[in-house]
């Protein structure tokens, strides 16, 4: 490939790629563009627009996706880059078909972990509620309901692969109780986690017994709207829901609905149907509701190993040997 090649680093919201690792290695070859801002997948003609004279792209995660409509429209692109082992938002069968190579990264400790637990702490104590109290005056001390004791209750997971098995070992530091469900899990399954958790055959019966359920599963067309109306009919008035997987996993307006009519306590919330949240987005008034924008893999030292291996794998395929081929 004729010298500079032209990279363009996608979506990078806190400006810290450039910074996250060195690619000075690469600056003698390429000119680098950086993007802070996606251009949705529904505005096919903008995106391709931008990406058209790009070599090699760097996408951040799920951002900005790649279906088939736009890979077939960028002839200059050889090599895709993704954050992580994998990435639900490329289109493989396209890529091959257009010779476009796709490449992922390493990721570095447990970011989504402990954000989970960040969001699942922060609404059990009501920590932006009293916040919000206590930085600005003018209401009585210790107002409000009371914070969620965790001590004894039982936490659900819905999911317990490497996720969800690391939030089980914190639930257990906690005193809660466990209990798991998903579609492939089996007794046997549960026996040899690491800590106590009790098997439940149905998701019903998960969300009935659960006083917070935690949500840990891929979305795949079987799982999308896998908590719907009936869902929220087995939960607890009292039940708090977390999600830190994927948005559609939730029906968004019985979500909605469940938490403006007071069906379940509250929600913490780390995705959504779509991303960036629009602005004039129901969820963004209600106050049962715990927020954040996807940043559930954000994290200096994951950045740090996402952006080390976006270089090498740049580098191993100018010199024609690849690393970290998604096929």
């Amino acid at each position: 490939m004729d010298s500079p090649i032209r990279v363009a680093v996608l979506d990078d919201y806190q400006h810290v790629a450039l910074q996250s690792a060195d690619w000075s290695p690469l600056k003698a070859q390429a000119q680098i563009d950086v993007f802070d801002n996606t251009i949705p997948t529904n505005q096919p003609e903008k995106l391709i627009e931008r990406l058209k004279p790009y070599n090699v792209i760097c996408a951040m995660r799920e951002r900005t996706k790649f279906p088939a409509e736009i890979l077939n429209n960028l002839p200059n692109l050889k090599l895709l880059i993704t954050t992580a082992a994998r990435n639900a938002a490329f289109d493989l069968a396209a890529c091959k078909a257009n010779n476009i190579m796709v490449c992922g990264t390493q990721s570095y400790g447990n970011s989504t972990v402990e954000h989970t637990w960040a969001l699942l702490l922060a609404a059990a104590r009501n920590i932006p509620r009293d916040h919000f109290h206590v930085a600005n005056g003018g209401v009585p001390w210790q107002t409000g309901s009371l914070p969620l004791g965790l001590f004894g209750r039982t936490l659900g997971l819905i999911g317990v692969g490497k996720l969800g098995t690391k939030v089980a070992e914190i639930a257990n530091l906690f005193g809660m109780k466990i209990s798991a469900w998903s579609p492939n899990l089996t007794p046997k399954r549960v026996a040899a986690l690491p800590v106590p958790v009790t098997y439940v055959p149905s998701l019903n019966e998960l969300l009935e017994q659960s006083d917070i359920i935690s949500i840990h599963m891929v979305l795949s067309p079987s799982t999308r709207n896998l908590i719907n109306r009936e869902s929220f009919s087995h939960m607890k008035p009292s039940a708090l829901l977390v999600n830190t997987s994927r948005g559609p996993l939730v029906n968004e307006a019985a979500l909605l609905e469940a938490l403006e009519q007071k069906k379940i306590a509250g929600a913490a919330l780390d995705v959504y149907d779509e991303e960036p949240l629009p602005l004039e987005h129901p969820v963004r008034k209600l106050d049962n509701v715990v927020l954040s924008p996807h940043m559930g893999y954000v994290a200096d030292s994951n950045y740090a190993v996402f952006f080390r291996d976006t270089v090498e794998n740049i580098l191993a395929f100018l010199d024609g040997q690849p690393k970290r081929v998604i096929e």
